[in-house]
């Protein structure tokens, strides 16, 4: 949507959002903005590949495109809504918008989104650090106290307690930028990595050369949903919005054209260059098809659990402001309900992540269908209720919002249906071991 269109409506705010959001705290700068906002989005770049395996090579570039254009749309428009309707939350827009059932409805998609992906990341930490150390240091499984570093319940605990924990306590998500800045630096080495060592891999791990330039594949819809998984950062939008410090349209804007596009082209450059050399041996998680002793990739592996003690707690951020939108909004801030909330998340998934490796069909379906709600559903359906009544569906204004929600309540209705035929079909692999 163009910028033009931003600045229309602005008479019906009842509340100045940008100067709600300058008094709340003092903010960040641009780059501390960009930084989160491609972190959000980078955190799951590592799966991507797998997307065009599903829809073909051709076809995923093109859904890749698209589904990136869509989310800087939809982002935006999250911003436009609160500017529509006077509120400062997501949470607070439904509730304006749909009264309670649909404060009660974006609470539970935006708490599920942001607990499953904390969950995910916890298990990648376990997946990955372990490996990585073992790796540089074989003898160290053999001895006596260190070898607990070898154990991967061990490492998920010591690095969500010692690193995550402590940047999960913080108020104001622009602390996290300097954080998110070395994440985006390990990302690009990951990118990096996958790029060079995919030209020098043994062939024995190279996949059909044949397949290597499709048109379509035979699973599209799950590469939908692998992609709007990956690209979802609706639910932290209006956190990074605020964390501003001269929040306004125009700015976020530019962040959010910004760190879509710098998350596109790292997202093509990993999909195009890992799927032309492993073609129908994509896995999920790219690093994997890789030799064990690739230097290279280790420390590719190394980067991607490091940016995941970063974007953990950018997670936890939206599940600590869906319960203290829901239930304390009209409370004043209490330090020890602060630190109950970020303890209390935190070690549930710590602990999720310790047990399995695995979320399973539930995750799929949590996932699947929050993302799709938080990013296509509910903003298009709320700027629909708040923009003219006399407006025409069919009118320039409203029609993209139609589309968009009507986009993602198919591919809602398919990921529940998909999500369901997995689960009975345990050869099938679900779109949780694709993100996890």
């Amino acid at each position: 949507m163009a910028n033009g269109d931003f600045r229309s409506d602005i008479d019906d705010v009842r509340v100045d959002l940008d100067e709600l959001a300058a008094r709340k705290n003092k903010g960040g700068g641009m780059f501390d903005s960009i930084a989160n906002m491609a972190n959000s989005i980078l955190g799951a770049g590592v799966c991507l590949p797998y997307a065009l395996r599903q829809a073909g090579f051709f076809t995923g570039i093109v859904l890749l495109v698209i589904l990136c254009g869509v989310t800087d749309w939809t982002i935006r428009l999250i911003v436009r809504n609160a500017k529509l309707s006077g509120r400062s939350s997501y949470i607070e827009i439904m509730d304006h918008c749909f009264g309670q059932s649909g404060k009660a409805f974006v609470s539970v998609f935006q708490f599920a989104f942001a607990f499953g992906g904390m969950c995910a990341f916890g298990i990648i930490i376990g997946d990955t650090i372990p490996h990585v150390i073992r790796s540089l240091f074989p003898s160290l499984a053999t001895i006596p106290v260190l070898s607990v570093f070898t154990n991967r319940q061990f490492v998920i605990a010591f690095c969500t307690l010692c690193i995550s924990y402590p940047l999960s306590l913080y108020r104001d998500i622009h602390k996290l930028a300097r954080a998110s800045g070395f994440a985006l630096v390990g990302m690009l080495i990951i990118v990096g990595s996958v790029f060079f060592e995919g030209q020098r891999v043994d062939p024995s791990l190279k996949g059909d050369p044949s397949k290597r330039f499709s048109v379509i594949g035979s699973g599209i819809f799950e590469a939908i949903g692998v992609i709007s998984f990956a690209f979802v950062c609706h639910h932290n939008s209006l956190l990074i919005y605020g964390s501003l410090k001269t929040p306004t349209l125009d700015r976020f804007a530019l962040v959010t054209h910004v760190s879509t596009a710098l998350s596109l082209v790292c997202c093509l450059l990993m999909s195009v260059s890992g799927y032309v050399v492993f073609t129908d041996k994509t896995q999920g998680n790219i690093l994997n098809n890789f030799s064990a002793n690739d230097t290279l990739i280790n420390v590719a592996r190394f980067c991607f659990g490091l940016n995941m003690f970063t974007t953990l707690p950018l997670e936890l951020f939206v599940c600590r402001e869906v319960i203290e939108q829901y239930f304390f909004s009209h409370e004043t801030f209490s330090p020890q309900r602060h630190i109950l909330f970020t303890t209390s998340i935190l070690f549930s998934s710590m602990i999720l992540s310790m047990m399995t490796c695995d979320l399973g069909v539930m995750l799929e379906l949590t996932g699947g269908i929050s993302a799709t709600a938080l990013a296509f559903i509910f903003p298009a359906a709320c700027f629909i209720q708040l923009s003219d009544k006399n407006l025409p569906w069919t009118s320039r204004t409203k029609l993209p919002a139609y589309i968009c929600g009507g986009f993602g309540l198919i591919v809602m209705v398919i990921s529940i249906l998909l999500g369901l035929a997995k689960s009975f079909s345990p050869s099938l692999d679900g779109a949780s071991k694709i993100c996890v």
